[in-house]
C-alpha cells in the first residue's frame, strides 16, 4: 500500500524479469516502449507454452516453460528493429519458443532409452522410405522393428517429445552450424544485405528441402502438419476434423516429425 492509502499492484513476473535484463531499453526502442510490447505480448508466452507442454512428460513444469519464454520475449523485444520489414508476432514466437527448447535442451531431461529408441524408430522410417520408394506404413515400421502395431503406437508416444529438440543432434553433428541456422533465421530475413550472403543461401536451401519434405509426407500427414502449424488448431480440434481421436493424431504427427527429422539430419550433414 502506498503512502496515499492506495493499494499497490504486485509486479507480474513479466514486469520483474524487464528490469533483469542488462541494458534493457537501451536500444532502439525506448524503454516505455520496449515495456509496452512486452505486456501486450506477454499472452502469447501461455498460448506457446501450453501448446508445447502437451508433447511433454508430466514432471515438466508448464511454469519453466513459461519464465523461459518471457527471457525470450523480452529478447525479442531488445533485438527487434521496427524499421526492419518484418511482423513483430512472427518474430516473438520465434525467439519465445526457441527460449523454451533452449531451457528443455539444458535439463537434458529425455532419458538416454527414449533417445535411442527414438534413432531406432527414424531409421526405420528413412530404411523403408529407400527401400520401397514411397512413405513407409506404420505396419511396416513396426513389422521391421520385430512389434506388434499397439506396441508400435505405444513407442510413438513414448519418443514423441523428442521432435521438440530434434535440431539438438544435429547441432552436434555439425559443429553448431544447424543451430546457428535456427537461430539466426528471422535476423537475416531482417537484414537486407544479410539476404545476398552465403549463410542465405543456406537458408533458402533448408527452407526448401523441408517444402519438399512436407510434400513427400502421406496426405494425412501433410494435412496434419498444416492445420497444426499453419492454423494453429490443438490436436484434439483435428481429430475432430480427421476423424481420429486426439491420441491417433498426436501418433500421427510423430510419425511426421520422424519422416522430416531424418531429411533434416541428411541436409545438417551435407552441409
Amino acid at each position: 500500500m502506498s503512502e496515499s492509502g492506495e493499494i499497490m499492484e504486485e509486479p507480474s513476473l513479466v514486469q520483474m524479469n524487464l528490469e533483469a535484463i542488462p541494458g534493457y531499453g537501451a536500444e532502439k526502442l525506448d524503454s516505455d516502449c520496449q515495456e509496452r510490447m512486452v505486456l501486450q505480448y506477454a499472452p502469447l508466452i501461455k498460448y506457446i507454452a501450453s501448446r508445447l507442454a502437451l508433447r511433454l512428460p508430466s514432471h515438466i513444469s508448464l511454469e519453466d516453460l513459461v519464465s523461459s519464454g518471457i527471457i525470450g520475449l523480452i529478447d525479442a523485444v531488445q533485438k527487434f528493429d521496427p524499421s526492419k520489414n518484418i511482423n513483430f508476432k512472427t518474430y516473438a514466437e520465434f525467439r519465445i519458443k526457441g527460449a523454451m527448447l533452449d531451457e528443455l535442451r539444458s535439463l537434458d531431461w529425455i532419458p538416454r532409452s527414449v533417445r535411442k529408441k527414438s534413432h531406432l524408430v527414424e531409421n526405420a522410417f528413412a530404411q523403408l522410405q529407400k527401400d520401397l520408394g514411397r512413405p513407409a506404413e506404420a505396419e511396416e515400421v513396426a513389422e521391421l522393428l520385430g512389434l506388434e502395431l499397439v506396441e508400435f503406437h505405444q513407442l510413438l508416444n513414448e519418443t514423441k517429445a523428442v521432435s521438440l529438440v530434434a535440431l539438438e543432434d544435429s547441432r552436434k553433428s555439425v559443429g553448431g552450424y544447424a543451430g546457428y541456422l535456427e537461430h539466426e533465421l528471422l535476423e537475416t530475413i531482417q537484414d537486407d544485405n544479410a539476404r545476398d550472403s552465403l549463410l542465405a543461401v543456406h537458408f533458402s536451401e533448408l527452407q526448401e528441402t523441408m517444402v519438399q519434405a512436407i510434400e513427400a509426407l502421406p496426405d494425412k500427414e501433410k494435412l496434419l502438419i498444416s492445420l497444426y502449424y499453419y492454423e494453429e488448431l490443438t490436436m484434439k480440434e483435428i481429430g475432430q476434423i480427421m476423424g481420429y481421436t486426439e491420441s491417433r493424431i498426436s501418433q500421427l504427427h510423430t510419425q511426421a516429425m520422424y519422416r522430416l527429422r531424418h531429411k533434416l539430419r541428411e541436409y545438417t550433414q551435407e552441409v
